[in-house]
C-alpha cells in the first residue's frame, strides 16, 4: 500500500460514526467451546454465553457438503438468529419457524406426549449447550422437501415403551421422509421404541458423523423406497449393544461407510444380529472401520455391491461379504481417513456430546487423527522447509494438519493456498522467537520470471489463503531494506498476508516496517476473520491493514522508526466494506522507541478511491504510549476519515485523551456493541 494517496472524489456520509455495524452474514466457524472467559474476557461472557457455541455455525463434510437439488452444502441456521431454549413449547417453536435459527438446547427437555417428533423446517441448527441438550422420550422428524438442517451435540434418549421389537409405537430419535441436506453429528443416541436414525424414502444428501448410537434394535436404516437415488456418509460413528440395522441400507445409490465403531460386547442382553448391510441395489464403500465381536459383520444382498477397502474384524463371526462395483467418494468429495486400528479409542474418546472442545472440527479427541508433518533445516524432520510440507498437505482436506517447524531461520516465501484449509504451522520452539520465516520481497521488485512486479500482497513472506488455518509460537519477518533501495518505487513489505475466513494467528511476532500485516478477504463480498491474540506486531506505515474483520487481543504493536531514523507513522489502514466490523485493538499496548506525538492510530482507506467501503477502527481497553497524537485519526487519499468509522474507549496511558471533535469516543452502549463477541459474529477461535 502506499504511504501518499492521490485525491479521489468521494460522496459525504451522514455520520461520523456508526457503533455496532451488525454483520449480515454469520459464516461458519470452529468447534471451540473451551472457557468463554479466556477467550473474551469476563465483559463479555453473557454476550458469548447467549450467543450459544461456535460450532454451531459449522458446515457439514461428506455428501451433506455436496451442492445439489438448489442447496449449497448444508450449514443449517447460519445467519439467523440464535436462541437458546430449555421447554418443550420454545423447542417446537424455533425448530417450525419459517426462519433460518441456531436453536441452542441448554436443559432436558421432556416431549409430551411421549413419541412426540417435532417437525422439523428448513434452515436449522439445533445444537446441544455442552452436555446439557436432553430430548426425552421423543425426538424430531423432517418431512418431504425439509433441506439444509443440522442436529448436533445432543443427546435422545428413551421413548422406549417396554417391547423389544416393538411394532406398534414409531417413535424414533430423528426420522427423515424426503428430506436433503441433512448433517447428523456429535450426538447420544439411544434406547428408543423403535429407529435411533430412520432415513426414509429417498432422503439423501445426509452425513451422519461421531455419533454414539447404543441399547437399541432397529438403529440405522436407511431406504423405504424402489428408487436408488440416495446419497449418505456414514462416518466416526459408534455403534455398541445395537441388534440390527447398523446400518441397513436399501436402494442406496452412493452410500460410503468409514471410520465407525460397531461393538457387541460379551454378556448383556443384546446380542448383534448384523451389522452393515446393503440390500437391494444399494452401492456401497466400506473402509477403514472396525468390528468387534459383530455377528455377520458386513452382508449385502446379490443385487448389491459392497467394495471393502482396509477393516478389521475382531471376534467377529457368520458373514462378511463383498463384491460389485461401487464409486469413488473423492469424485464426489474429499475425506481423510483414520487407521482402522486407532478407529476404537478414537471414537470412545471423541463420539457423542463434547462439553469442553478446544480445537477445531472434530474435537480434542481427534487430535490422534489429525496429520502432523515436521519441518527441520538439518534433516532431522520429514522436509527441510515449510513450503514443501504446506505442498505435501492434500488438496480440499477435511482434517487439520499440523505443520510442526522446529527452531532455526528458515529463508523462503510460504503460502497456504486457498483449496487447504485446517492447516496450522506452529513453531516447536520453547519461545516464538525459535522459530523465523523471514524474506525480503517489497511491492515494487521485479518478479525474478521478468512477469512484473510483486505488488503488495505478492510481497509476503507468509500467505494464508485458506480458511480455518493457524499460524502460531513462530515469528515472520519481511527484511526489505528500504534504505539500500530508495530509488525503487514501492516500499510496501509484506511480513504476513491473510486472505480466509477464521484465522488463528497466535503467540506469533510479525515484524516489517511498511504494511507488515495485510489482513484481507478472498474476495470482496467474502467474510474473512481473524483474531490475533498474545502476539508482536512491529512497524511503521499502514502497518496493520485491508478489509478483513480483525481483532487484535491481549497483544503489544510496537512502532518502529523510519529507515532515516525519523518518527512518524500510522498504525492501521482499514479498507472496511460498508456493511462489515473492521478492525478492533483491544486490550492490547501500544509503544515504541520513537517520538512522542509522532504517530497516529490509523486512517482511512479507500482503495482507488472507492466509496463504497466505510474504513472502521475501534481502539478500545488498552494502554497508549506518549508517541501517540493527540488527535489520533488522520484522512487518506481525499477521504475525511470523519465520514468513516473510527472511535476509542476506555483507554489509558500517555497517548489516550479526552473526547472531542478530533477524538471520537463509544458511549457505553455503543461499546456494548463493540466487542470481541460482536466482531467475531458467532465464531470462537479454538485453542
Amino acid at each position: 500500500m502506499s504511504e501518499n494517496r492521490s485525491k479521489a472524489r468521494h460522496r459525504r456520509r451522514k455520520t461520523a460514526l456508526v457503533a455496532g455495524v451488525p454483520l449480515s452474514l454469520a459464516a461458519a466457524g470452529t468447534m471451540a467451546y473451551g472457557t468463554v472467559v479466556g477467550v473474551f474476557g469476563e465483559d463479555a461472557v453473557s454476550r458469548a454465553a447467549a450467543a450459544g457455541p461456535a460450532w454451531a455455525a459449522e458446515t457439514a463434510d461428506g455428501f451433506a457438503s455436496v451442492n445439489a437439488l438448489g442447496q449449497n452444502g448444508t450449514y443449517g441456521g447460519r445467519g439467523g438468529k440464535t436462541v437458546t431454549v430449555r421447554t418443550l413449547a420454545d423447542l417446537e417453536k424455533y425448530a417450525t419457524a419459517a426462519e433460518p435459527y441456531v436453536i441452542v438446547v441448554a436443559a432436558t427437555i421432556n416431549m409430551n406426549p411421549v413419541g412426540k417428533e417435532i417437525k422439523v423446517a428448513s434452515d436449522k441448527t439445533i445444537v446441544g449447550s455442552g452436555t446439557s441438550g436432553h430430548i426425552v422420550g421423543g425426538g424430531f422428524f423432517l418431512g418431504s422437501g425439509v433441506h439444509n438442517v443440522i442436529i448436533r451435540n445432543l443427546t435422545i434418549r428413551d421413548s422406549y415403551q417396554g417391547t423389544w421389537n416393538d411394532k406398534d409405537h414409531d417413535f424414533d430419535a430423528i426420522q427423515m421422509d424426503g428430506a436433503h441436506h441433512v448433517w447428523i453429528d456429535h450426538n447420544d443416541l439411544r434406547h428408543m421404541a423403535d429407529g435411533l436414525i430412520d432415513s426414509r424414502k429417498d432422503t439423501t444428501y445426509v452425513t451422519v458423523s461421531w455419533n454414539k448410537l447404543s441399547q437399541n434394535n432397529k438403529t440405522f436404516g436407511i431406504g423405504w423406497t424402489t428408487n436408488t437415488t440416495a446419497d449418505l456418509t456414514i462416518h466416526h460413528n459408534w455403534f455398541r449393544e445395537t441388534e440390527q440395522r447398523n446400518p441397513s441400507t436399501d436402494n442406496v445409490a452412493h452410500a460410503h461407510l468409514y471410520n465407525n465403531f460397531l461393538e457387541d460386547v460379551s454378556g448383556t442382553g443384546i446380542a448383534s444380529s448384523y451389522g452393515n448391510y446393503a440390500r437391494g441395489n444399494t452401492r456401497m464403500v466400506l473402509e477403514n472401520s472396525y468390528f468387534q465381536g459383530m455377528r455377520n459383520p458386513v452382508t449385502k444382498d446379490s443385487t448389491a455391491a459392497v467394495v471393502q477397502r482396509g477393516n478389521v474384524f475382531s471376534g467377529t463371526s457368520g458373514r462378511n461379504e463383498s463384491g460389485g462395483t461401487a464409486f469413488d467418494p473423492k469424485k464426489y468429495y474429499s475425506y481423510t481417513l483414520d487407521r482402522a486400528a486407532d478407529v476404537p479409542s478414537l471414537l470412545k474418546s471423541g463420539a457423542g456430546p463434547r462439553s469442553s472442545i478446544g480445537t477445531t472440527t472434530t474435537a480434542k479427541a481427534r487430535a490422534a487423527a489429525a496429520t502432523t508433518l515436521t519441518v527441520a533445516k538439518d534433516g532431522s524432520g520429514q522436509y527441510t522447509s515449510v513450503q514443501r510440507a504446506v505442498d505435501a498437505v492434500p488438496a480440499n482436506n477435511t482434517s487439520r494438519v499440523v505443520i510442526s517447524v522446529k527452531p532455526g531461520t528458515y529463508r523462503e516465501v510460504v503460502k497456504v493456498p486457498s483449496n487447504k484449509p485446517h492447516v496450522t504451522i506452529q513453531g516447536s520452539g520453547g519461545s516464538r522467537k525459535d522459530t523465523t520465516i523471514v524474506y525480503g520481497n517489497a511491492a515494487g521488485m521485479r518478479k525474478p520470471d521478468g512477469s512484473g512486479t510483486y505488488g503488495t500482497p505478492g510481497s509476503a513472506t507468509m500467505s494464508i489463503q485458506s480458511d480455518d488455518s493457524q499460524v502460531r509460537n513462530l515469528t515472520v519477518t519481511n527484511d526489505f531494506d528500504e534504505k539500500a533501495n530508495q530509488s525503487l518505487s514501492g516500499h510496501q513489505a509484506v511480513a504476513l498476508l491473510t486472505r480466509a475466513d477464521r484465522i488463528v494467528l497466535d503467540g506469533v511476532i510479525v515484524n516489517g516496517d511498511q504494511d507488515t500485516l495485510q489482513l484481507e478477504t478472498a474476495a470482496k463480498d467474502k467474510l474473512g476473520r481473524v483474531y490475533v491474540t498474545n502476539s508482536y506486531v512491529t512497524g511503521n506505515v499502514d502497518f496493520i491493514f485491508g478489509r478483513a474483520t480483525v481483532v487484535v487481543d491481549k497483544s503489544v504493536i510496537t512502532l518502529k522508526k523510519r529507515w532515516n531514523g525519523t518518527s512518524a507513522g500510522y498504525v492501521t489502514a482499514p479498507s472496511t466494506p460498508a456493511n462489515r466490523k473492521g478492525i478492533l485493538i483491544n486490550r492490547s499496548t501500544v509503544n515504541g522507541d520513537v517520538s512522542a506525538g509522532s504517530f497516529f492510530l490509523g486512517r482511512n482507506w479507500h482503495p482507488g478511491g472507492d466509496t463504497t467501503v466505510r474504513p472502521q477502527a475501534t481502539v478500545r481497553n488498552s494502554t497508549l504510549s506518549a508517541a501517540i497524537k493527540s488527535t489520533p485519526w488522520t484522512d487518506m487519499g481525499g477521504f475525511s476519515w470523519k465520514q468513516d468509522r473510527f472511535a476509542e474507549y476506555d483507554n489509558r496511558g500517555p497517548g489516550a485523551g479526552s473526547e472531542s471533535g478530533n477524538r471520537p469516543m463509544l458511549t457505553d452502549a455503543q461499546a456494548a456493541d463493540q466487542e470481541v463477541a460482536d466482531w467475531l459474529a458467532g465464531w470462537t477461535p479454538g485453542a
